[in-house]
C-alpha cells in the first residue's frame, strides 16, 4: 500500500509499504521508527492509504488515526522475518544521509560480525503501527468516467458507518 504523512511542514510524504495485516482494528504495517516515516507518525499519528488496483480500476482508500504496536507484537513479526531482513533493520539508518553503497556495506558486515551464529533479536527503533481507519473509499473506474465512489466513514459516537456516495 502506499502510506502518506506529513512532516514538520505540514508537507505531506508518501512511500509504499507492505501491509503486513488486516484485522477488525486496523491495518499493521512495520518500519523504523526513526525513519522520516516514524518520526512524522510520532509527532503526527494521523496516516492516509492507498491500495490501487490499476489493472482492475479500482482503489480503496483508508485515513485513520496510527498507533505503535505493541512490542510483542513486533518481536514476533520481526522474528518472522528473513536474517537478511532483520541484519538489514540494524544496519540501515534508514532515512539518513550515508556517504556512499561502501558505508551500508561496511555497517552490514559488522552487524553480520555481531550476530554472527546467535539470533537477530529486533533493535529498539524497529516495529510496528496500526492504522485504525476512520474513513474508507472505495473507487471503481468506469469507461464513462463516471466512476463510483462510496465513502464508509466511522461514527465518533458509537463507533458505526455511514456510507454515502461521491460524485466523480
Amino acid at each position: 500500500m502506499a502510506i502518506s504523512t506529513v512532516d514538520e511542514r505540514g508537507m505531506p510524504d508518501s512511500r509504499v509499504v507492505l501491509a503486513r495485516g488486516v484485522d477488525d482494528s486496523g491495518i499493521t504495517f512495520f518500519g523504523n521508527y526513526e525513519s522520516a516515516k516514524g518520526r512524522q507518525l510520532a509527532a503526527h499519528p494521523m496516516a492516509s492509504a492507498v491500495f490501487p488496483w490499476l489493472a482492475l480500476h479500482r482503489q480503496v482508500r483508508i485515513r485513520g488515526s496510527v498507533q505503535r504496536l505493541s512490542a510483542a507484537d513486533s518481536d514476533d513479526y520481526f522474528a518472522s522475518r528473513p536474517r537478511e531482513s532483520r541484519l538489514g533493520a540494524w544496519a540501515s539508518p534508514q532515512s539518513q544521509v550515508i556517504e556512499g553503497r561502501t558505508d551500508l556495506d561496511l555497517r552490514l558486515a559488522e552487524v553480520n560480525r555481531r550476530f554472527d551464529g546467535v539470533d537477530v533479536p529486533r533493535p529498539p527503533h524497529w516495529g510496528g503501527w496500526l492504522l485504525v481507519p476512520e474513513s474508507f473509499e472505495f473507487w471503481q473506474g468506469r469507461p464513462s468516467r463516471l466512476h463510483d465512489r462510496l465513502v464508509y466513514r466511522r461514527s465518533d459516537s458509537d463507533g458505526s458507518w455511514s456510507i454515502t456516495r461521491l460524485a466523480p
